[in-house]
C-alpha cells in the first residue's frame, strides 16, 4: 500500500489542526503534488483511493489520479472542538493533551479512527495488486500504525511531511512492514 499526504496548505504550513475544514492547496503545495506524479508513474495501481477533502483530491489529480475513488474512511481526524487549533493552543486549556491519548472533544477518539482506517486496510490488502490512498497527515500514520496491527497511538512516532510517499508492505509474505516513509 502506497500512501501520499496532501500538498501543503496554509494550516498544515501553520501548524493548525485541519480535520472537516475543507482549505486548498497551496501554490506550492500544487508544485508539491505535481513533483510526486514521476514517481507514482513507475507504479502501476489495481486501486486508488483519497479522502474526500479537496486538499487530498486536489493531490491526487495533480500527481496524475483524477480518477482517484473517494473513501471518506481515508478522512482526516476530525478534530471537533479543536479544529484549526495548533498544538500549543490546546495544550493552554488541556495540558499534555496529545491526539493520540486522548483524540478531541467534539470530534473523534482513537478507537473511532482505527475502526475506520481499519476498513481501509482490509480494503487494501482485499485488492488485487498495489494500492494508492492519497490522504493525511495524522491519519495516514494511524493508517500506518493499523497497517502494522498497532494500536492508532503508534503513530505519534512516524512523523509525515506533506506531499511525501510512503509505502506498507510484507516481509516474507506474512509480517506486515514499513518499506519506506516519510520519502
Amino acid at each position: 500500500m502506497w500512501l501520499v499526504r496532501h500538498g501543503a496548505t496554509e494550516w498544515a504550513r501553520n501548524g493548525r489542526h485541519t480535520g472537516r475544514t475543507d482549505l486548498p492547496l497551496l501554490p506550492d503545495g500544487e508544485a508539491q503534488a505535481r513533483a510526486v506524479a514521476p514517481r507514482l508513474a513507475e507504479q502501476s495501481f489495481a486501486l486508488v483511493l483519497a479522502s474526500p477533502r479537496i486538499r487530498a483530491r486536489r493531490t491526487a489529480e495533480l500527481a496524475g489520479f483524477d480518477d482517484a475513488v473517494v473513501d471518506d474512511d481515508l478522512a482526516e481526524w476530525d478534530y471537533g472542538d479543536y479544529e484549526g487549533l495548533t498544538t500549543t493552543e490546546i495544550r493552554e486549556r488541556e495540558p499534555g493533551w496529545t491526539i493520540w491519548a486522548r483524540g478531541a472533544p467534539g470530534g473523534e477518539r482513537p478507537d473511532d479512527v482505527a475502526a475506520r482506517l481499519d476498513r481501509v486496510v482490509d480494503r487494501a490488502r482485499a485488492a488485487d495488486g498495489p494500492v494508492l490512498a492519497f490522504g493525511h497527515g495524522h491519519a495516514l500514520r494511524a493508517l500506518a500504525a493499523r497497517w502494522l496491527g498497532e494500536p492508532v497511538a503508534f503513530g505519534r512516532s512516524l512523523a509525515l511531511d506533506t506531499a511525501t510517499i510512503s509505502v506498507l508492505g510484507w516481509e516474507h509474505d506474512t509480517d506486515p512492514v514499513v518499506e519506506r516513509w516519510n520519502a
